[in-house]
């Protein structure tokens, strides 16, 4: 799997089908074995169901769940590779013990690293708890690690007086400063929680500082090298990774978590010019491909895209190629038609460029009944239908697959935004959406212009209705509804907020 994804999907699934030794680095921060209530955050299909596959049990079951996918982990990372798993007190005697341990190795075992943070909770039989355990494991002895320091001040074995000057007869006395020096970071890491102010704050409950996740990639990888979280909840981790120029994998079952981190990759990407070199194009892997989007593909793109989902193999060329646009294992030809209702001269057109490309892969399919080729569409009409039966009775069999049967195709949202005064510079937005799988979520940009895309203030809205103030002069402000499948469409609106303000010579 190539890097620079963000993929909607099962990670234990998609895990599976990643390449041996490929990854550099991986950061997990999974759901904790704590207050059920408390792990569902974005409340959507995919996470609920997430939360039922781990708590169908007890702590046993949590960490049957868990390490079949730490197993998968360790597959997948590099020999130089290490492991940042992120837990807290409830499970993290049993993970270190029964999966870490155990997939790992004791001998790899490198820091248990303490966050510590600042959070004041009531506690009548115990002390506050106020950090989270991050395990840190390497694949083999031969990791890499890149040492991070942090400085310390040194007192010198006495204050060293300096008189510098007299200002009314007194003598002012000016103290050298401690001597600061570097050491070698310690295992505690005192980094502060997100406030509701802070600025990287998305509105995801649980969301990590992008400082912790800077020191865990700066320590563990270099420029280029690969980065996975996968379970990305907020997106901190692929955000910051792609800011030190690192590749990523982002991966989680929430359409929420999926989206959410889009619009957050998007944002940062805005409006950095001395980064043009940095942001590489990145693929958004939903379960539904949007079907407008689909149209809009290159042509050359899609055949390669579409071929490959249904098991066969593009044709590099991307002329001369005869109507061959690709080939099943078995050599058995493919053509991709992007259009609707493919009518009969397209197969009578496909099935002499299938002779000519192998007369004998021909005979011998017709001679076993197996089909002589394939053409994917997204429909076919009436004349092409009928043609492919009569071909059957013949023992010819041209197989019509359907866009929409290899891969799932929706429509995107529709949206309406409307706007209405409530007073002097404050105005409601209320955003109405239609989905055939229903709205999952909308998300906000109050400063929408054309060229910068859709950049979000507001990053996950349940209820589509929002009311905020504007300065005096023009805004357009555009809203986003994402469906439950996790395509998203847009309405934007334009308001003049006028400036009132009489002025008194």
């Amino acid at each position: 799997m190539s890097a620079n994804k963000l993929i909607l999907g099962d990670n234990l699934e998609i895990l599976k089908g990643m390449d041996d030794e490929t990854v550099d680095l991986i950061y997990l921060d999974p759901p904790f074995f704590s207050n059920r209530d408390y792990e569902v955050i974005w409340g959507d299909e995919g996470e609920v169901r997430s939360f039922q596959d781990r708590w169908s049990g007890g702590i046993e079951h949590y960490i049957a769940w868990l390490y079949e996918r730490v197993e998968q982990m360790h597959r997948i990372l590099k020999p130089t590779g290490s492991i940042f798993l992120h837990c807290d007190w409830h499970a993290d005697a049993h993970i270190r013990v029964l999966i870490l341990d155990k997939i790992f190795l004791p001998q790899n075992f490198r820091n248990e690293i303490i966050w510590s943070y600042q959070r004041w909770t009531a506690g009548s039989s115990s002390f506050q708890r106020t950090h989270d355990n991050i395990f840190f494991y390497s694949k083999t002895k031969d990791c890499r690690f890149n040492v991070l320091t942090e400085s310390y001040s040194e007192k010198s074995a006495h204050k060293a007086k300096r008189f510098t000057k007299v200002e009314k007869g007194k003598l002012i006395q000016n103290y050298t400063k401690d001597e600061v020096r570097e050491k070698s970071m310690r295992d505690v890491w005192e980094i502060s929680i997100l406030n509701s102010q802070a600025k990287e704050r998305i509105g995801y409950p649980t969301q990590k500082p992008e400082a912790l996740l800077e020191r865990i990639i700066k320590c563990a990888t270099n420029e280029g090298d690969i980065v996975l979280d996968p379970f990305v909840g907020g997106g901190t981790t692929i955000a910051v990774a792609e800011r030190m120029k690192r590749k990523w994998i982002g991966i989680d079952q929430s359409v929420a978590a999926i989206r959410v981190s889009d619009l957050r990759l998007k944002k940062q990407r805005t409006g950095k010019l001395e980064f043009t070199d940095l942001y590489e194009p990145y693929d958004l892997i939903l379960r539904t491909h949007n079907h407008n989007v689909l149209r809009a593909m290159d042509a050359f793109e899609f055949e390669t895209m579409i071929i490959e989902r249904f098991g066969g193999t593009a044709n590099p060329k991307q002329r001369s190629d005869f109507g061959i646009d690709g080939k099943m294992p078995d050599n058995t030809p493919i053509q991709v038609k992007r259009s609707d209702a493919v009518g009969r001269n397209v197969i009578d057109n496909f099935l002499s460029a299938v002779r000519r490309s192998d007369e004998q892969l021909f005979e011998k399919n017709r001679a076993e009944k197996k089909p002589v080729g394939y053409i994917i569409a997204f429909s076919f009409n009436r004349g092409a239908v009928e043609e492919a039966a009569r071909l059957k009775n013949r023992n010819i069999i041209v197989e019509l697959k359907k866009v929409g049967d290899i891969i799932a195709v929706g429509n995107p949202p529709q949206v309406t935004l409307t706007a209405s005064e409530l007073e002097q510079n404050k105005y409601a937005f209320e955003a109405i959406a239609k989905s055939d799988v229903g709205i999952e979520f909308f998300s906000w940009d109050f400063n929408h212009n054309h060229e910068d895309g859709f950049k979000s203030d507001v990053y996950w809205d349940k209820e589509g209705k929002q009311v905020r103030k504007f300065a005096p002069g023009e805004h357009q402000i555009a809203v986003e509804a994402t469906d439950k499948s996790g395509l998203d469409g847009t309405d934007k609106v334009k308001i003049d907020v006028k400036d009132d303000y009489v002025y008194y010579s």
